[in-house]
C-alpha cells in the first residue's frame, strides 16, 4: 500500500484534512501546523528516554524501548485518532508485523506523491517525517484508514513558513501609536468588530505587550509559533490598508519579519491621545485582572524603581503591597514610559490625530481609512 507524502504547500488544497501532530507535548507547544491536534506517540519523558538510549547506547536499544512505549500507548492513541474504541485483536497483529518489518530494516511504509482515489482524511506528521509518523500511518492503513504524511514532517512545514516570511507581501498599513495605556490593542479589537479582516494585532499574536511588564498575565509564544500565527492571520486578512499597532522590531522576545517592519516604518502613522486618568484605568484593567498579576508586577518593580531614581527604590513595591496600584501606574507613566516613548516618537510625521475618549472614534478612524 502506497501512502501519499506531500509538502505542506500541496496539502492546502485539501481543506477537509484533520491534522495530527504525533510529537511530544513540549514539541507541539513550541509550534505546530495550524489546527493540528496533539496525539503524541511518546510523552515528553518517553521521548527523552528514547533519545538518551539512541545517543548513549545504540539505535537498536532506542528502537526496542520506543516499541514498548508505542505499544502501551496504542489503544488510547488509536481511539483518539479514529474516534472509536479499537480492540486489541484488531490492531495488535498489524502492530507486531510492523515491528518485525522495522527490526528487519524494512521501511514501515511505501511513499508516493500521488493522492489516492479517495482523498485522505488524516494528515500525520512528527519531527522529520520519520519513524513515528510513518509507523502510525502504516498501522492506520492496515486498519483501512486513508491517511497522508507531511513531507519532511514539522521541519518541512517550518521551512515553508520561513520561505513565506522571507517573501511576505505587505499592503499599505496604518500604524496606531500613542503613549502607554492609550488602549491600542482594545481599539484594534473594536475596529476588527466593525471591519473584519482589517487589523493585525502583533501583541495578541505574540502574547506579550511589548514592554518591561509585557508578559504579566500572558503566556508569550516562541518565535516559530509567532511566525505560524502571523502567517495564519495574514491569510485571513482583507484588502489594505491594514491597521496595526506601532512596535519596535521586537515584541517581547519575538522578532518581526523584515518586510513587515519596513512596511510599518514607511506607513501612515496615526497618533492616539488620552487623558492620564483614562490610561491608568486602561492599564489597571489590562494588567490586574489575572491571578498572580500583582506578584508578577512586584517581581520586576525593583528594576523600574532604579531606573526612575534612587528615591523610588522600594517605594512602588510598598504601594503595590498596600493596594495603591493606581498611584504606582501614574508614577511609572510620568517618570518612565512617557519619556521613553516620547523620545522614540519625536521623529514621526503624523497623518492623523484621534482622542480615544471620542465616542465616535471608531467611525472616524474607518472613515479616514476609506479616504486613503
Amino acid at each position: 500500500m502506497h501512502i501519499p507524502c506531500l509538502p505542506f504547500a500541496s496539502t492546502r488544497i485539501l481543506p477537509e484534512l484533520r491534522w495530527v501532530d504525533l510529537r511530544s507535548p513540549l514539541e507541539y507547544a513550541r509550534d505546530h501546523v495550524p489546527g493540528a491536534v496533539n496525539i503524541p506517540l511518546f510523552d515528553d519523558a518517553q521521548r527523552e528516554a528514547v533519545g538518551t538510549l539512541y545517543k548513549q547506547v545504540s539505535k537498536g536499544s532506542a528502537f526496542d524501548q520506543g516499541l514498548i512505549f508505542a505499544e502501551s500507548a496504542m489503544p488510547e492513541l488509536l481511539g483518539e485518532l479514529l474516534g472509536r474504541k479499537i480492540e486489541a485483536e484488531e490492531w495488535q497483529p498489524c502492530f507486531e508485523q510492523l515491528g518485525e518489518r522495522l527490526r528487519g530494516g524494512q521501511e514501515s511504509v511505501d511513499l508516493t506523491t500521488e493522492l489516492q482515489a479517495q482523498a485522505p482524511t488524516l494528515a500525520l506528521y512528527c519531527w522529520r517525517g520519520g519513524m513515528r509518523s510513518r509507523s502510525v500511518a502504516a498501522l492506520l492503513e492496515a486498519l483501512g484508514e486513508r491517511v497522508l504524511l507531511l513531507d519532511g514532517g514539522y521541519k518541512g512545514y517550518r521551512s515553508w513558513v520561513l520561505a513565506q516570511i522571507e517573501q511576505l507581501a505587505v499592503p499599505p498599513l496604518i500604524v496606531l501609536r500613542g503613549p502607554t495605556g492609550v488602549g491600542k490593542t482594545e481599539i484594534l479589537v473594536r475596529l476588527e468588530q466593525e471591519c473584519p479582516g482589517s487589523t493585525l494585532c502583533l501583541e495578541s499574536l505574540a502574547q506579550h505587550r511589548s514592554s518591561t511588564l509585557g508578559a504579566v498575565g500572558k503566556q508569550p509564544v516562541s518565535q516559530p509559533s509567532f511566525d505560524t500565527r502571523l502567517l495564519q492571520r495574514i491569510s485571513e486578512m482583507g484588502p489594505g490598508p491594514w491597521f496595526i499597532e506601532g512596535e519596535s522590531r521586537k515584541v517581547g522576545d519575538v522578532i518581526l519579519p523584515v518586510k513587515l517592519f519596513e512596511a510599518m516604518e514607511s506607513a501612515q502613522h496615526w497618533r492616539l491621545q488620552a487623558q492620564t486618568e483614562t490610561r491608568v484605568r486602561n492599564l489597571m484593567d489590562d494588567y490586574l485582572t489575572s491571578a498572580g498579576s500583582v506578584d508578577a508586577i512586584r517581581e520586576q518593580l525593583s528594576m523600574l524603581e532604579r531606573r526612575i531614581g534612587q528615591k523610588w527604590v522600594g517605594q512602588l513595591d510598598q504601594w503595590m503591597e498596600e493596594g495603591r496600584a493606581a498611584e504606582v501606574t501614574e508614577v511609572l507613566l510620568e517618570r518612565y514610559y512617557d519619556p521613553l516613548y516620547a523620545h522614540s516618537d519625536e521623529r514621526r510625521t503624523w497623518s492623523a490625530h484621534f482622542s480615544v475618549e471620542d465616542p465616535k472614534l471608531i467611525a472616524k478612524m474607518l472613515l479616514e481609512r476609506a479616504s486613503i
